[in-house]
């Protein structure tokens, strides 16, 4: 009924700093979608660690009808040994096609983040490439400051699909504002890639979340029947209870980027989704103040000492809106949208288009948005806006 390779690490490992990359890796009998999770791909966040190893171990006991595989992964273990954030870069603005492609040829010696990213990266593309089906991959973080749990991911129909079957708000355009990001790698290699999470570092609850994101993933996948885990509704009501008076949909409005010699410091007391006001005292740096520019709901404030986002704002979006765009994408309108003044289709890339912001003014950028076309930059007026390659289908499917 299942195949379990599950490695002698319990949670106690994550105290003791005994982890291995690969924490375990269970498999069914029958054919089904690969289930990738990583905890800790930044050190200071062992809490996806400890969720992981509480599913395999519960798997492993349970031994009950399983259909795919389920490869859990330590993310960078020298910063999960050291317990920060990272050592000399942050592991997850590093997921980049060129940047892998220079450190395979590097004669240099690697920078400790180098060396996880390339480590991590093998073993991911690896089960990948050996798996022959639909691969999903769950990447856990936690917070600085209290949190309600949200999920991040690139907008696709197939990453929305899966992200709507877990009880937490959904937040987009979270691609707009960095990059680099594991999630954006997996989502651009054609497969579903998602974020989740919830807060703070050291709350036991944070791990009790994890958990049952990963049960329900791997329901929402078809790896277990949801008649044969009773637990998953107890996991789903305590997702549905911690995520309570978020709106269900956001969409990230800005960025609020940081460099260490600006002496940024957080004022005391925001949570996460917290609701703010335009002109609220947030922060403060070497400038003075820093006041927001609109009103929503702060998103990931910095209350630690690396990182190089200060904070996001986000606001609500109506579920409405998710429901027209997906319409629109299935009846392919994005193949029109040049018929609009000031709109042409790129000529050298694909799934682009050049926009003439003095000639087409009128929402562009969130007719855009609607049709997955997130990704975008800025030149004297010129913007080229680009959506991802697969929307509707994995790799290898028209």
């Amino acid at each position: 009924m299942y195949s379990p390779e599950v490695k002698n690490i319990t949670e106690s490992d994550t105290e003791s700093q005994r982890l291995e990359r690969v924490l375990g890796r269970y498999q069914g009998r029958k054919p089904g979608v690969q289930v990738i999770v990583v905890g800790g791909l930044h050190g200071n966040e062992p809490a996806g660690v400890q969720a992981v190893l509480r599913v395999l171990d519960s798997l492993r006991r349970q031994a009950k009808a399983f259909a795919g595989k389920f490869l859990a992964l330590a993310g960078n273990l020298q910063a999960l040994e050291r317990k920060q954030r990272y050592l000399d870069q942050d592991l997850n603005r590093m997921w980049k096609p060129e940047l892998l492609q220079k450190l395979k040829s590097s004669a240099k010696p690697l920078s400790a983040e180098e060396q996880e990213l390339l480590a991590l990266h093998e073993v991911i593309s690896g089960a990948i490439a050996e798996h022959d089906g639909e691969t999903i991959l769950v990447d856990l973080h936690t917070t600085s400051s209290q949190s309600r749990p949200f999920c991040l991911f690139g907008d696709t129909l197939r990453n929305r699909r899966i992200a709507a079957r877990i009880p937490v708000p959904m937040i987009l355009g979270l691609e707009e504002a960095i990059s680099g990001t594991l999630m954006e790698f997996i989502t651009d290699q054609g497969h579903i890639g998602l974020v989740f999470e919830t807060g703070p570092h050291d709350a036991p609850q944070a791990t009790d979340i994890h958990e049952a994101v990963i049960w329900l993933v791997l329901a929402a996948a078809g790896c277990i029947d949801e008649k044969e885990f009773p637990l998953l509704n107890d996991k789903r009501r305590l997702l549905k209870e911690a995520a309570r008076g978020v709106p269900p949909v956001l969409e990230v409005r800005y960025r609020h980027a940081i460099h260490p010699e600006d002496r940024f410091q957080m004022e005391h007391g925001f949570e996460n989704l917290q609701k703010i006001r335009a002109g609220q005292l947030l922060a403060h740096d070497k400038r003075g103040p820093v006041y927001s520019y609109q009103s929503g709901r702060i998103l990931m404030p910095l209350y630690q000492g690396l990182g190089d986002d200060g904070f996001f704002v986000a606001r609500s979006i109506s579920p409405f809106w998710l429901k027209i765009s997906a319409l629109l994408r299935r009846l392919h309108a994005d193949k029109i949208v040049h018929w609009l003044p000031g709109i042409h289709k790129h000529p050298s890339r694909p799934f682009s288009y050049i926009v003439n912001t003095n000639v087409a003014r009128w929402f562009v950028i969130e007719i855009f948005h609607l049709l997955g076309f997130r990704k975008h930059s800025s030149e004297h007026g010129i913007e080229v806006v680009t959506r991802r390659k697969y929307d509707f289908h994995s790799p290898g499917r028209s």
